[in-house]
């Protein structure tokens, strides 16, 4: 597989970072995953590391999938249930986490999520293809009672419908159609830290014609700047497919999980 990537994690203004981001690959697929623990809620950045783990140490057990969907789906759930095997933190919750995940095999993306981390195809400058975010905001927007303005700014946009922990029947997991990656395709998998300050357009944009790592760190730097003061935890991951990148071949699977 031939592909360059890079990934990145900012505090912001908060105490804590309870994001996580982690890729690993074999010889026939690569796995891409972000999560971002609720800060609502005791200890978010221990499912959102839980999310990570589960994800990295299923992955490894495999040398090729024969459903990829049906691995995004059986790990995702596999995740939340360790994460509700977790103490109660209080009487009615346990910690809780976004999570959307990406697996590419034979050429063709495949992914899913829960929460309001997204997931970004972009191909030529232009977005093909994203996640929406479970969220009464998104909601209220595609039903028309909100504009996008709107959405952006309005004060419950931080408040999902959906995530893994938190609440036990709180938790799905929404598949992507399958594409067909071409050489010179961007996915990105960021958290709302990255995404709610800055336009999709702009995420395009900086991703077309830069280098990977360059243009991420850049886009990092522009959320913090832009939420100076009350920035929200920044991360990303983002992935360039193609001939012209880097030739990754192993036959024992290689896992990076970013420590943060």
């Amino acid at each position: 597989m031939n592909f360059s990537i890079h990934q990145a994690s900012q505090i912001g203004n908060r105490k804590y970072n309870q994001d996580r981001v982690a890729y690993a690959y074999g010889r026939d697929a690569l796995l891409l995953v972000l999560a971002d623990g609720m800060g609502g809620h005791l200890h978010g950045e221990v499912a959102a590391g839980l999310a990570m783990e589960t994800f990295v140490e299923s992955f490894g057990q495999h040398t090729h999938f024969d459903d990829p969907s049906d691995f995004l789906t059986k790990t995702m759930r596999h995740a939340h249930r360790r994460i509700m095997d977790l103490p109660k933190k209080s009487d009615h919750a346990f910690p809780g986490t976004t999570c959307v995940a990406a697996l590419i095999q034979d050429g063709t993306l495949h992914w899913g999520h829960a929460g309001d981390s997204r997931l970004y195809l972009l191909r030529n400058g232009a977005m093909l293809a994203k996640t929406l975010d479970h969220s009464m905001v998104q909601l209220w927007l595609q039903s028309g009672m909100i504009d996008e303005n709107e959405a952006r700014t309005h004060p419950r946009r931080n408040q999902i419908t959906n995530c893994l922990g938190g609440v036990e029947d709180m938790f799905q997991i929404e598949l992507g159609k399958p594409v067909a990656l071409q050489s010179g395709d961007v996915v990105l998998l960021c958290s709302d830290g990255l995404c709610g300050p800055i336009l999709d357009g702009e995420l395009a944009a900086a991703l077309a014609g830069s280098p990977v790592a360059t243009a991420l760190d850049e886009l990092i730097a522009r959320a913090l700047a832009l939420e100076d003061g009350r920035a929200d935890n920044v991360t990303g991951l983002a992935m360039r497919w193609g001939n012209a990148e880097a030739a990754h071949d192993t036959e024992v699977p290689v896992n990076h999980i970013l420590e943060i």
